[in-house]
């Protein structure tokens, strides 16, 4: 029996299950991976679309707006104004691999290669997947989701749900929690520490610091604020979460709403922070499998030269006059720093023993790889890995355009040392969430007037929030908590109030 696993471009599921498993052991004898078990589907074009329409999940509850996108993308596939793509991957377990059925022999090859192990080991490595996302019960969840949602339309209206629905996509992105939260209360141990506390008050106590004077005293009006404040938990940034818990008006099917589209932001919330990392950890994993195999006779050259052609598509970075050029093609960072890295590893010059001295001639890339997928996000990656031969080779530096400090653009960061490390710091901050995505919370509810809920936008470097759909989303959140809601923009410098916007719930609560 010849050592190839196919030949030509036909393919069958015999030839995917020879094409996994030879991919598998390449990827955890050798490059020491540690992966969910794969469920592999092969769907059509048609149901890479729907795919697409419904943010690639397998079960996904029904709203128009998954029609529209599904319309949208439908139109441009069949007038060939966008092809599409090879995979989705699912992070789940077992880890679902969807490959489009057009794809030949050596495609397949490179898409198992590329997501479900590539990805796949991400999905179940990275500390953001490990505190966010629970990949044995997403499926059942997605499940039980459009299951209630459906219910909820047969006994409430479409209507009723699909508006309740708009106003929670519309807040989508500020419904998930940025920080890991608490652990679970343990009622026997809280017990126990309550105890310790209560004792070890008793053992500092001294009766003279009862004459000591405490200093001003706070007003009724004051600790009115902090008792109301601390009642309902503000501030709070998690508007989804405000609302399910706190909206006066809401009904409980409502709430469920809400916090069936709050899971599923929190789902979502670890892939936005690792775009360049999980599209660098793929493409360098596919690339180092494909290469094995082809050493190891496994592929044929014509194969192997029809792989690099699409890889070389996939990491290809249109230059900035190019019209194609977006920013930053992820898969091309990614996969550039990660072979930068190997490349410190193995072999480093004295440049980089200096500004990686922990890595720099260690010798085992894999073992370096793997700590880096699993401790750092986008922004910390960059800004501890980018480096300067790298910054060199992509011929990166940084213009400054601030009208209020001088007029023209200025080059301030240049090919030397004070230069990469700004390059660097600045290039990192663009994937940085807390500098991008607006910091939006709910600071207080004027309960004892007329319930108006103010929320407060902490403006960074003068970037404010695009008026036109400020509104329209503030519109749905005064709907869902149905009194005044009061937007104010503040400087995060001067604390200087730059803007406000009030909106009405477009139905009026009835009077108490």
């Amino acid at each position: 029996m010849s050592g190839l696993l196919f030949e030509g471009a036909d393919w069958n599921f015999l030839t995917l299950q020879r094409i996994h498993d030879a991919c598998e052991k390449v990827a955890h004898k050798e490059l020491g991976l540690d992966t969910y078990p794969n469920q592999i589907e092969v769907i059509t074009a048609e149901q890479m679309l729907d795919a697409y329409s419904s943010v690639g999940m397998p079960l996904f509850y029904k709203h128009w707006s998954f029609g529209k996108h599904f319309a949208y993308h439908e139109a441009s596939y069949r007038k060939g104004l966008m092809g599409l793509a090879y995979e989705i991957v699912i992070n789940s377990s077992p880890c679902i691999s969807y490959l489009m059925e057009e794809n030949t022999a050596t495609m397949q090859t490179l898409v198992i290669a590329h997501a479900a192990f590539g990805h796949n080991h991400f999905f179940k490595n990275n500390y953001l997947f490990k505190q966010w996302t629970d990949a044995n019960g997403i499926l059942d969840y997605l499940d039980f989701a459009r299951g209630y949602i459906a219910q909820c339309e047969e006994r409430f209206g479409r209507l009723a749900v699909e508006h309740t629905l708009d106003a929670a996509h519309a807040l989508m992105s500020h419904g998930v929690d940025r920080y890991p939260g608490k652990k679970k209360l343990d009622f026997r141990e809280e017990e126990k520490r309550a105890g310790k506390r209560r004792l070890y008050e008793e053992e500092q106590f001294n009766d003279l610091w009862r004459t000591v004077p405490t200093g001003k005293v706070k007003t009724n009006a004051v600790l009115n604020v902090e008792r109301r404040r601390a009642l309902l938990g503000l501030p709070q940034e998690n508007l989804l979460y405000f609302l399910e818990k706190t909206a006066p008006r809401l009904a409980p099917w409502q709430r469920e709403l809400l916090r069936i589209v709050r899971h599923i932001a929190q789902y979502f919330y670890p892939q936005g922070q690792t775009k360049v990392m999980n599209e660098g950890t793929a493409t360098y994993v596919h690339y180092r499998i494909m290469n094995r195999l082809h050493q190891d006779g496994r592929l044929t050259d014509g194969n192997f030269l029809e792989f690099l052609q699409s890889h070389t598509n996939v990491v290809f970075q249109p230059e900035f006059d190019d019209p194609r050029y977006s920013g930053f093609n992820p898969y091309a960072l990614g996969f550039a720093m990660m072979q930068d890295i190997e490349r410190i590893v193995k072999d480093p010059t004295a440049e980089d023993r200096e500004w990686f001295p922990d890595i720099a001639g260690t010798g085992d890339e894999m073992a370096v790889l793997r700590d880096v997928w699993a401790n750092y996000r986008d922004e910390s990656f960059i800004s501890q890995f980018l480096s300067p031969s790298l910054i060199r080779q992509l011929r990166l530096f940084h213009l400054h355009d601030d009208p209020a400090e001088r007029a023209g653009i200025l080059v301030d960061a240049i090919h030397d040392e004070r230069g990469y490390r700004r390059i660097r710091r600045e290039l990192s901050r663009q994937y940085d969430v807390g500098y991008i995505d607006p910091n939006i919370e709910v600071v207080d509810v004027d309960l004892a007037g007329d319930r108006r809920l103010m929320l407060r936008h902490t403006v960074v470097k003068g970037a404010q929030l695009n008026e036109t759909d400020t509104k329209r989303v503030l519109q749905h959140l005064a709907d869902l908590w149905s009194y005044d809601v009061q937007l104010t923009e503040v400087d995060a410098a001067t604390d200087k109030v730059l803007k406000e916007f009030v909106l009405n719930p477009r139905i009026q609560p009835a009077a108490a």
